[in-house]
C-alpha cells in the first residue's frame, strides 16, 4: 500500500509493522477481534491534520470552513471537527440535529439543500443558523413566510448555478444548467433585488458548487470569475455581501488520480477574489474524511472459476455503495500479507444483487479468514450506507493514538424492526 500523495506526512496513519497493517498506534487484527467486521476505522490524526491544512492554506483571511458532513456525518467526526472550529453545511434537519448533538455551533451551519421543508426551516430559524443556501424563487417565498410567522429574519445567500462542466462523474456535478441544484446565472441578479425588498429576508452572501472530487483547477476557477463578476454588480446597486461561499467539491486521490495541493488550488481563489471586504467560506467534505478511514471486512469464502474467482467478504454494497453506484474505485488491501501465489479476485459482497461488489479484478494473495481493508472509505460509505437485505450497519471505531473508540455499536437485527407493527387479528 502506498501513501496518497494529497495526503499531508503528518496525516499518514494507514502504516505496516512486520508487514500488518496498522491506524496509528492501534493494529487492524485487534480492532476486528474487538469489534468485529464489517468495520470502518478512522484516524483522528488524519482527520485533524487535513482541517489543519485545508484551515492553514486560508491563513490571513477572514474565512470559515464549513465540513459537508454529508460525506460523514457520524457524531465522533462532527466532534473531532468542532472542536478544532469547523463550521457545518448542511442538507436537512436531521443533519442539524447531529451538529448541535456533537457540540457544534448553529451559528457556524449553512443550509443547502433543493428541497427544505417548513419544519426545516422554522427549526434552522429558531436554532439560529448563519445562513440559508437558498435555491429557488419558491424557497425563497417559503422562507420568507416562515420567517415573518417567526417574527425573525432569515439571513439568505442564493446558490447560483454557473453553468460550469467540472469534469467529473455526471451523477455528482451540480453545477451545470441540466441539473437541479441552485438558481440559473441569468437569473440571479433579479432574485438578488426581490429578496432585498422582503423585510423578512437579510441578504448576506452568494454560493456556489458545482460538484465533486473535481481534481481540475480549471473549472472551479472558472465558476469563481463568474460569481465574482455577479459579486461586482450587486455591489454596483449597493448591495454588499456579507460572505462569499465556494462550496466544496475538492477530489483526492483513490487510484491514479492527481489532485492539485490544497495551498496551491485556494490560492488561485484568493488571488481572483483579490481585495474584496468579504469573509470567505468553503464546504469540504470528501477532502477532510476520504482518505481519513477505511472499511474492515473478511473474507468469508474464496469460489474459484473457469472465467472468474470471487472473493466473498462480509461487507457488501449495503455497507459501501460508492463501486456499485458509480462504478468508483477503492483500493483494497490485504490486512497482514499472505505468501504465496496470487490470483485476480472479484471482491464481492453477500448481498442479493449481481452489482454487490467493492471491487473488480483485484491481484491478491488471500485465504479465507483473512481480513482486508478497503482503503480512503471515509466519505460517502457509512453516510451512504443502508439495510438492504437486513443487514444490520457496520460498527465504527476511531482510533486517537494507541486508543480505539467504538463510536457506533453494530446495529442488532431486532432494531432494525423495532418500529415496525404486524397486523392485528
Amino acid at each position: 500500500m502506498t501513501r496518497p500523495p494529497d495526503t499531508p506526512d503528518s496525516a499518514q496513519p494507514f502504516v505496516r509493522r512486520d508487514g500488518a497493517l496498522w491506524v496509528e498506534g492501534v493494529s487492524l487484527d485487534a480492532v476486528a477481534a474487538r469489534y468485529g467486521t464489517p468495520c470502518y476505522v478512522y484516524s483522528r490524526a488524519a482527520l485533524e491534520a487535513r482541517f489543519r491544512a485545508f484551515d492553514a492554506a486560508l491563513a490571513g483571511r477572514d474565512h470559515l470552513v464549513c465540513y459537508a458532513m454529508k460525506a460523514n456525518s457520524t457524531l465522533a467526526i462532527l466532534d473531532v471537527l468542532a472542536r478544532l472550529g469547523a463550521g457545518f453545511d448542511i442538507v436537512s434537519g436531521g443533519e442539524l440535529a447531529r451538529v448541535l448533538a456533537a457540540g457544534g455551533d448553529a451559528k457556524r451551519v449553512v443550509f443547502s439543500g433543493v428541497g427544505k421543508r417548513e419544519e426545516e426551516m422554522r427549526q434552522a430559524l429558531a436554532a439560529g443558523i448563519l445562513c440559508f443556501n437558498v435555491e429557488s424563487a419558491s424557497e425563497l417565498e417559503r422562507l420568507d413566510r416562515v420567517a415573518g410567522e417567526m417574527r425573525l429574519r432569515a439571513p439568505v445567500s442564493f446558490r447560483v448555478n454557473p453553468d460550469v462542466d467540472p469534469k467529473t462523474h455526471p451523477y455528482i456535478s451540480t453545477g451545470l444548467k441540466e441539473n437541479k441544484f441552485g438558481i440559473a446565472y441569468e437569473d440571479a441578479l433579479a432574485l438578488y433585488r426581490d429578496a432585498a425588498r422582503r423585510p423578512n429576508i437579510a441578504v448576506v452572501g452568494i454560493d456556489c458548487h458545482i460538484g465533486s472530487q473535481i481534481t481540475e483547477v480549471a473549472p472551479y476557477l472558472e465558476a469563481v470569475d463568474k460569481v465574482l463578476s455577479l459579486v461586482d454588480r450587486l455591489a454596483a446597486e449597493g448591495m454588499l455581501l456579507h460572505h462569499l461561499d465556494f462550496g466544496g467539491g475538492f477530489g483526492i486521490r483513490y487510484r491514479d488520480e492527481n489532485p492539485p495541493e490544497i495551498a496551491a488550488f485556494l490560492a488561485g481563489i484568493l488571488a481572483r477574489v483579490g481585495e474584496r471586504p468579504v469573509k470567505l467560506m468553503f464546504e469540504p467534505g470528501r477532502w477532510l474524511v476520504g482518505n481519513a478511514g477505511l472499511l474492515l471486512t473478511r473474507v468469508e469464502y474464496l469460489k474459484h472459476g473457469v472465467e472468474r474467482n470471487f472473493a466473498i467478504v462480509d461487507a457488501a454494497m449495503n455497507d459501501l455503495m460508492r463501486p456499485a453506484l458509480y462504478d468508483a474505485w477503492h483500493e483494497i488491501v490485504p490486512v497482514a500479507v499472505r505468501a504465496g501465489g496470487t490470483r485476480h479476485y472479484e471482491i464481492v459482497g453477500p448481498v442479493c444483487e449481481s452489482g454487490d461488489f467493492l471491487g473488480r479484478e483485484r491481484e491478491l494473495a488471500l485465504a479465507e479468514g483473512d481480513l482486508v481493508a478497503v482503503m480512503s472509505a471515509g466519505a460517502y460509505g457509512m453516510s451512504m450506507s443502508s439495510n438492504y437485505n437486513t443487514r444490520p450497519r457496520a460498527a465504527e471505531v476511531l482510533v486517537d493514538g494507541a486508543a480505539a473508540h467504538l463510536v457506533r455499536e453494530r446495529e442488532r437485527v431486532e432494531s432494525l424492526f423495532a418500529l415496525e407493527r404486524r397486523l392485528p387479528g
